[in-house]
């Protein structure tokens, strides 16, 4: 009991071992808390060792555009050219998206749900993103083909895309088998596809399977056009697919009886590959904790921060 023990002080760790630890905290805090308790806190959440990683996914949803593209910049400086995952909702333009590419090229896992990309921009930075290897472009309604013809001839290392769609959302449309051709030209080397709900073919999708043979996860879910016979998908040893027979939560089955084949289930299609890929299908920031509104919080967060000297203007313990 009388030996000198000597413990190292939180403030004395290294700030890429408290950037480890931060990453760990709700994005409020580590925003609006961590950086006011001392001068080697706030050194590791300004700079890169909190921000390979930024999901901001379920935050993006509830902000303003405008909040969005300040925030984005922000933080994808901070992050120094190391970003190597980002998740965000509802870009707003293609300013934000060329931001990103041009910070892309250690990015692996790259989610950009709703947002309002054009093909234009996509085929202009898509050689940018040549490390990436799970793409989320879900309900992003003004991509097509020629979006994802450029991400599959750039993105070499491609092995995750979900491009799901709402049926609202393709109403409008004939047929989008010219994005499934366009999956099956030039991303040879898919595990996971995940294409719900788009207008697509049984011959589309026979397309995907001939060119993309290590494929593993295969979500068809509510494209009503596509009959698979089930004996010929039985040849795939290592597939699995959902779809496209549509089973909800509570275990009732759609109208359409599209087969009896294993993948008519109601898995959802990244629960069966979360062992597999892990995190990358997580969203692992939660809601604010406090009652504050959204507009406070951000208010008071950008009301103290220089964003061009990044640095903050609160008191700081020596």
């Amino acid at each position: 009991m009388g030996e000198n023990i000597d413990f190292r002080r939180w403030d004395d760790l290294i700030p890429d071992a408290l950037g480890l630890i931060f990453k760990n905290l709700p994005l409020q805090e580590i925003l609006t808390v961590v950086p006011r308790v001392c001068k080697s806190w706030r050194k590791a959440v300004t700079g890169p060792y909190c921000w390979q990683d930024i999901d901001i996914e379920q935050w993006s949803q509830q902000c303003r555009p405008e909040t969005l593209d300040r925030m984005l910049q922000m933080l994808i400086t901070r992050s120094s050219g190391s970003l190597r995952k980002l998740c965000v909702t509802g870009l707003a333009n293609d300013q934000s998206f060329s931001l990103i590419a041009d910070n892309a090229k250690s990015l692996q896992t790259l989610r950009l749900p709703r947002s309002e990309i054009s093909d234009s921009i996509v085929e202009q930075v898509a050689g940018r993103l040549f490390s990436v290897t799970f793409l989320d472009v879900s309900y992003c309604r003004n991509i097509g083909a020629p979006a994802l013809e450029a991400i599959g001839k750039n993105c070499k290392l491609l092995m995750g895309l979900r491009r799901t769609m709402h049926p609202l959302e393709v109403i409008d449309k004939l047929s989008q088998d010219d994005e499934a051709f366009a999956i099956a030209t030039t991303m040879p080397k898919l595990k996971q596809l995940e294409v719900a709900y788009l207008l697509i073919s049984t011959e589309a999708v026979l397309k995907i399977l001939e060119n993309c043979p290590e494929l593993e996860l295969l979500d068809v879910r509510g494209c009503w056009n596509v009959k698979l016979d089930e004996n010929y998908i039985k040849k795939f040893t290592r597939l699995k697919v959902v779809g496209p027979l549509v089973v909800d939560y509570f275990g009732m089955k759609g109208c359409d009886d599209c087969s009896n084949y294993s993948g008519s289930s109601g898995y959802l299609a990244w629960d069966f590959v979360a062992g597999n890929v892990g995190s990358d299908y997580d969203i692992s920031d939660g809601d604010w904790e406090d009652d504050q509104s959204m507009e406070d919080v951000e208010m008071r967060f950008y009301d103290g921060f220089d964003l061009d000297n990044a640095a903050f203007d609160w008191p700081l313990s020596p």
